[in-house]
């Protein structure tokens, strides 16, 4: 059995702990730290009512990026991945 280890991430105004492999946890924290970026750029330039909003307007610029092969450092694979989780923790979340 593999070692997980805890890993307590914020996504917009939402703490979430989750249990990742240790080689994950950068790359988890890289995710994180774009979606983030991404949720404060959404938020300065379009107006939306909600968090979840513009949750959702990172969802569909992850989706985009990733169609269009431009999300750089990450195979489609993974992309997919994090979407599926992300989705699974907005739905938890509601």
């Amino acid at each position: 059995m593999e070692q997980l280890i805890p890993a307590n991430i914020l996504i917009g105004d939402r703490n979430y702990r989750l249990k990742v492999k240790p080689e994950d946890e950068e790359k988890l924290r890289k995710t994180v730290k774009i979606i983030n970026e991404k949720i404060i750029e959404f938020k300065t330039n379009f107006a939306g009512k909600d968090m979840q909003d513009y949750i959702a307007m990172v969802l569909i610029w992850l989706a985009t990026e990733q169609t269009e092969g431009e999300f750089k450092g990450y195979k489609n694979e993974e992309l997919k991945d994090k979407v599926k989780s992300l989705q699974a923790i907005i739905e938890q979340a509601l």
